[in-house]
């Protein structure tokens, strides 16, 4: 083994050194003829098949050591003993230290460090956006800050991207934004970052999709209180949540609200719109308080008390463990831990486009929740204006709400006043509903992304459908592989990246379903006559070729089959337009 030393000492190429190493320990073998530390036998002379499974541990090692964090994984995925070997403590150590130099675990933390979790997390972090004008449709990406450890959430503002990471910490990264020569505004990749604040819990600003109302940044974090009569008993100083108000065109904090040090929040999110915003804040036990804000007297110097409350969800139920928290301008959606979905709405508009109807609405009483009914356990959700996605525990999708764009995906532009299920899709990534269209990422075959979307298609927000569709299509987008979520804006598509193998999707598989019933499928019957009429009013074979395309689109097919048909009827309609053999 004294040959180890000189191959982690030496400038060549990773696999040449190796390969030298075997060639100079296969010649040494022959000359004095070693013992093997693995098999215990002695080298006879005769040219037998070499395993790299009989080479010495600590050479395998060795060996790893040259390798990526690519290459290290794929090694572990071809048989037990490499699985072993490469997912031992010592070799995700060494490569941490080589993606995060500047990690350092907690000492005071119990458990053991997670090597394998904190490279992978910094390793494929990423943010990626993709801008909507313009003739090229290239996937850019932004500055990586070499701080962050890391991405937990992002949102991007008016001019700028913020970026949260796993250790609390809340990055300011300022765009360069120039005008074209048609006087329109193009993205640059960012420029540089700042750090906005540290030990930061969680963000929110503006729930409007417009960008151009993102004016303050709300951080929910937690920090030390000050004086000799912060101590507790023990002379540690005591520690309490509060809430910092930023300008984001600057980063400048305005505002400061601080919480009683029993009081202790994880979540924040607004409502309302900047005369009377609302704070909702969630606990660790599972209550949400909130508190209302006058944005517009922020930028005053004058210090003012606000009143914290008890929402009255936790109040009229407070049995209820609330886990997630989503909002828009005017309505509120709770999801339990057992999966329960409970709504607030606000305006009697937003209440008739996702429920149908204003019957149980009570306009005196805004706050009152609505329980939507659903046969199974709701995962994730998210939340448009008029509409909203739900993802329950065996990966399918719900759709409700407005559907005048067809931002539903169910095939029409019928609304819908209770979860609809979107019967072509599965086990999502991610669920995005945007003013009057809707994004999924999904992950194929291969284990890559792709992202589809339905709905309205003007100013490019669906790339390669500028007329929209309804129903899901693959979108002209370049989705990496380690993506997580996307959100869009009126000029861009923002994508992160980031692998924590700690949340990873975990989906159910799905109970048998009942046969539908004959209305049902005399429904899709008639349907697929009326398409079959339109396709024998066609006069020619392209005519026909270009209407079954138009249907295909219309029609709840999968994904893979809907590309499928596509390209063999292109395939088809190519060779029918060439030369006569």
């Amino acid at each position: 083994m004294s040959g180890v030393p000189q191959i982690l000492q030496g400038g060549g190429t990773p696999k040449g050194d190796v390969l030298i190493f075997l060639q100079q320990l296969k010649r040494k073998r022959e000359q004095s003829e070693p013992v093997l530390e693995s098999t215990g036998k002695k080298w006879d002379g005769k040219k037998e098949p070499v395993s790299i499974q009989s080479l010495p541990p600590e050479l395998l090692d060795g060996i790893i050591a040259f390798l990526g964090l690519d290459d290290v994984v794929s090694l572990g995925q071809t048989s037990r003993c490499f699985r072993e070997l490469c997912h031992s403590e010592g070799v995700w150590r060494r490569l941490c230290s080589k993606v995060a130099p500047r990690y350092s675990p907690d000492p005071h933390s119990p458990e053991e460090a997670h090597w394998r979790r904190e490279a992978l997390l910094n390793y494929t972090k990423g943010l990626f956006f993709q801008t909507f004008g313009g003739r090229k449709r290239l996937l850019s990406r932004a500055v990586a800050p070499h701080l962050s450890h890391g991405y937990r959430k992002f949102l991007p503002t008016k001019d700028h991207v913020f970026i949260l990471d796993h250790n609390g910490t809340l990055f300011f990264l300022k765009n360069a934004l120039v005008s074209s020569p048609l006087g329109q505004i193009q993205w640059k990749r960012a420029c540089r970052y700042v750090v906005l604040c540290r030990h930061a819990k969680d963000f929110a600003t503006d729930p409007r999709s417009d960008t151009a109302y993102r004016k303050y940044l709300y951080v929910l974090a937690r920090r030390e209180l000050a004086g000799a009569s912060a101590r507790g008993p023990d002379g540690a100083a005591l520690r309490c949540d509060c809430v910092e108000v930023y300008l984001q065109s600057s980063g400048q904090r305005v505002f400061k609200m601080t919480f009683h040090s029993s009081m202790r929040f994880r979540d924040i999110r607004l409502v309302g719109h900047e005369s009377e915003r609302a704070l909702l804040l969630l606990t660790d036990e599972g209550k949400v308080y909130s508190l209302t804000v006058n944005e517009t007297q922020l930028d005053q110097p004058r210090s003012y008390t606000v009143q914290l409350s008890m929402r009255k969800i936790t109040k009229c139920l407070p049995h209820l463990c609330i886990k997630q928290v989503h909002s828009n301008q005017s309505s509120v959606l709770y999801v339990t831990d057992a999966g329960g979905v409970y709504f607030e709405v606000h305006t009697a508009g937003v209440y008739r486009d996702l429920f149908g109807t204003l019957h149980a609405f009570d306009p005196i009483d805004l706050q009152m929740p609505l329980a939507l009914p659903l046969p199974s356990k709701v995962v994730s959700c998210s939340l448009g204006f008029n509409h909203l996605g739900l993802v329950d525990e065996f990966g399918r999708i719900f759709m409700q709400g407005n559907n005048r764009y067809g931002q539903l995906g169910t095939g029409d532009k019928i609304d819908r006043g209770e979860p609809t299920q979107v019967p072509y899709l599965r086990q999502p990534v991610s669920v995005w509903c945007g003013l009057n269209h809707s994004l999924v990422l999904l992950e194929t075959l291969n284990s890559s992304r792709e992202v589809q979307g339905c709905g309205c298609g003007a100013g490019g927000r669906l790339p390669g459908w500028p007329k929209g569709s309804a129903t899901f299509v693959r979108l002209q987008i370049q989705a990496p592989r380690c993506v997580c979520s996307l959100c869009s804006t009126r000029d861009c598509l923002y994508m992160m990246s980031c692998h924590d193998i700690d949340l990873l999707p975990a989906f159910r598989t799905p109970p048998l379903q009942r046969s539908r019933g004959g209305q049902a499928e005399g429904e899709e019957a008639g349907l697929c006559r009326s398409f079959l009429m339109e396709l024998r009013s066609c006069t020619t074979v392209p005519q026909q070729l270009d209407r079954l395309k138009d249907i295909m689109n219309h029609m709840t097919l999968p994904t893979f089959q809907r590309d499928f048909l596509c390209e063999a009827l292109n395939t088809i309609q190519r060779t029918g337009e060439g030369p006569p053999v």
